[in-house]
């Protein structure tokens, strides 16, 4: 018998738009972000583990408003990850985090499929999640991850950096000593190797960092700052350092850095 019984159900990997906190006056289709059997999955699922359960409802009207939840959004069983998978995410495998994983995937084991989302994009990249997952497979899970938007991908695509090898490296210190020290240490390892470095910001701190990079990178280094992927708004500039100092109007608002932002370096 295969290792994933038949009785048991699957964890999908649900994407969801990039627009998550954004204010627009109307948020574009789902159908625009997400392919149908994504959509398909979503309406028939009725377990859920999420980075947060308001936006998971929110996503949740937008696809019952394509054609139905397969239960009403009241009856929809939406579990949150552990408040430590917030803080502190939840990638390194952890007793305790890992234990409590298993816990909320009970209703798999009762032959429930269990959708896990986060608030925007592909849980478990940049997002809490792996801990769900890691539990799954131990526990002979089917794992499906579904198609969707995944920011990270979308900006490297887009960067014309190195796409064959390359890192995520998350976020950088805010300390500004510590900042300057950690991306002259990322553009080392980016010059170096040939491995684009790839790391991201809260969105009211985008600014910052952009300033922080202009400063402290070398003038030949290649910066990248993708921002909005997918709205209408996006931008993706792509320059050496010393191009963006020559033409730096992005810092008065050509690049929508108070939207979620991915920022690349290399060569």
């Amino acid at each position: 018998m295969s290792a994933h019984s038949e009785n048991r159900g699957t964890l999908y990997l649900v994407p969801t738009p990039l627009d998550f906190g954004i204010a627009q006056d109307t948020p574009l289709p789902l159908a625009e972000w997400l392919p149908a059997e994504t959509l398909a999955t979503a309406r028939r699922l009725t377990h859920w583990i999420a980075e947060n359960a308001k936006s998971t409802r929110a996503f949740l009207k937008r696809v019952d408003a394509l054609g139905g939840l397969a239960e009403p959004l009241q009856a929809q069983k939406i579990t949150e990850l552990p408040r430590a998978a917030h803080k502190k995410g939840d990638h390194a495998p952890q007793a305790e985090g890992d234990a409590q994983a298993r816990e909320l995937l009970a209703p798999a084991l009762l032959g429930h499929d269990i959708g896990l989302v986060s608030e925007a994009g592909m849980p478990a990249i940049a997002d809490p999640g792996s801990s769900i997952v890691r539990a799954a497979h131990a526990l002979g899970l089917r794992v499906v991850p579904l198609t969707g938007p995944i920011s990270l991908m979308l900006a490297l695509a887009a960067s014309g950096l190195n796409g064959q090898s390359f890192a995520f490296v998350g976020y950088v210190p805010q300390d500004t000593s510590e900042r300057t020290r950690r991306l002259r240490e990322l553009e080392s390892l980016a010059l170096k190797t040939g491995q684009t470095q790839i790391l991201i910001e809260t969105p009211y701190r985008n600014a910052a960092l952009l300033q922080a990079l202009l400063q402290t990178l070398h003038p030949h280094t290649r910066l990248a700052v993708c921002g909005a992927l997918t709205l209408p708004q996006q931008v993706c500039r792509s320059a050496l350092v010393q191009d963006w100092k020559r033409k730096p109007p992005a810092l008065a608002g050509e690049l929508p850095l108070e939207a979620p932002c991915v920022f690349l370096l290399g060569r």
